[in-house]
């Protein structure tokens, strides 16, 4: 397990507290990273397999997963408040058990609790479709799906509660493992379900919903199996008398993880927003934006990585009282996101039809106007990767100080107080249309990324010493 930097060691390593930082980042971050991807991986997956039954059941995918992901969203910023917790505790006391369980258990709580409003929003995804404008036969097939998906969704929360207690233990290893053996399993399983392979009848859209609620479920059997089995982690026994309330550990979860869970769900939503607005300027401009927000939403994966492991490192340092430690995690993370996001732009704006190649056949005549108009996008998400990372990592890094209200309210107005209005006024009162859009995305972002650092720069500028 790396070792917390602290204020003394920091002083006693002269000129290698930076490396020390860097390498336990990047070995806490590298597996963070790979199991963000494979998540992704499981919705890109899906829009490939859909791409083959045709445009309107991509299409109609890209607005149910919108959707999904927009209700799931706020649940995962809830479970999210487990890692600074467990971090802050282990900070404090390495050896605690009891209060790492405390926390770990009602993360499980919460996790069921929201899961009931959640899947009943999701029951009724083609009502709330209609009612949002979009064409009926688009949400008649989503809301079908979304019926065999939502029940992914409690099983993912569980999930993502294990990987925080890992992460906060320096162990995000099995994660990985876990969210790497879940992908293929998807695949498969999605495979044979919606085109109706060794003799089951063909599902479609239906049967990547039930794939996808399959995988995740086997996910929360490999991690628990892995938490029981493993001699290291069993001594915290995580479901011994799991039905035992903790209401002062649960009420500091909701305290902690609400707005985590609404600066997500800002965040997610305008996404969200975005593609239903591409829906009321075409098919095409949806189908375009679908692929490229998959790409966007992969490449992002290196930033949230870096995000999540900032919250543990900062959290483990708050947990000890070493400020500078803090400070030094933090920075050493931001500084490691924005040059991948230099990385991962150039490659967008350079070779987009490499990665639109992978979603569509770009030989096809079919499918040239929506290769067109994902090639102008990919230009635009190029453009924003440096922002959208430092907003990420920025608040991965309050987060280990256990500040989330205020990067809420910084999330409400980058995102729906800059980005939303401007997408809107240029996309439709302008000639840009889906370029319009994803600008609005793009200074969103910048703004909210701002507002964060700065926040950052505050909460751990150094206290001047006493005369």
């Amino acid at each position: 397990m790396t070792t917390v930097a602290t204020g003394e060691n920091i002083a006693a390593s002269g000129a290698r507290p930076w490396l020390d930082e860097l390498r336990a980042t990047a070995l806490l971050a590298w597996p963070m990273i790979l199991t963000n991807a494979a998540q992704t991986l499981f919705s890109a997956t899906d829009v490939v397999l859909m791409g083959r039954i045709g445009p309107d059941a991509l299409a109609a995918g890209a607005l149910a997963a919108n959707l999904y992901f927009g209700v799931l969203i706020f649940g995962i910023g809830l479970v999210n408040a487990v890692s600074p917790l467990v971090a802050h505790e282990i900070g404090h006391r390495r050896h605690s058990v009891r209060d790492v369980r405390r926390t770990v258990r009602q993360g499980f709580w919460v996790a069921l609790t929201i899961s009931v409003p959640m899947c009943a929003v999701l029951w009724f995804g083609e009502a709330l479709l209609l009612a949002m404008g979009q064409e009926p036969r688009l949400a008649e097939a989503a809301g079908i799906y979304l019926r065999a998906l939502l029940w992914a969704g409690p099983s993912f929360l569980i999930y993502l509660v294990l990987r925080s207690f890992l992460a906060a233990l320096e162990r995000p290893g099995w994660a990985l493992i876990v969210g790497a053996a879940a992908v293929p399993l998807n695949g498969v399983l999605a495979y044979v379900l919606m085109f109706g392979k060794l003799g089951l009848p063909a599902l479609g859209l239906v049967g990547a919903g039930i794939a996808t609620s399959l995988a995740s479920f086997a996910m929360v059997l490999g991690l628990a199996a892995v938490v029981t089995l493993d001699r290291r982690l069993r001594r915290y026994h995580l479901f011994g008398r799991f039905w035992r309330a903790d209401w002062s550990r649960y009420r500091r979860l909701w305290a902690l993880g609400a707005p985590i869970g609404a600066t997500l769900a800002f965040e997610v939503t305008i996404f969200n927003a975005a593609a239903l607005l591409m829906g009321l300027i075409s098919a095409t401009a949806l189908a375009a934006h679908s692929i490229a927000i998959q790409i966007a939403s992969l490449a992002f994966m290196i930033p949230l990585g870096l995000g999540q492991a900032a919250t543990v490192r900062v959290g483990l340092a708050r947990g000890s009282g070493d400020l500078a430690g803090a400070r030094l995690a933090g920075w050493t993370a931001f500084n490691l996101s924005l040059v991948f996001a230099l990385a991962m732009a150039a490659v967008m704006v350079l070779v987009p039809r490499l990665l639109i190649g992978v979603f569509l056949d770009l030989d096809d005549p079919a499918n040239r106007l929506v290769v067109e108009l994902t090639v102008g996008f990919l230009a635009l998400a190029g453009l924003f990767q440096l922002a959208d990372a430092a907003q990420a990592v920025g608040a991965g890094m309050l987060r280990g100080l256990q500040d989330t209200r205020v990067p809420m309210l910084y999330a409400l107005l980058g995102y729906w107080g800059v980005g939303a209005p401007l997408g809107v006024l240029l996309g439709f009162k302008t000639e840009l249309a889906g370029n319009g859009i994803w600008i609005g995305l793009a200074a969103g972002l910048a703004v909210v990324a701002v507002l964060m650092l700065v926040r950052w720069m505050q909460r751990t500028r150094p206290v001047p010493a006493r005369a």
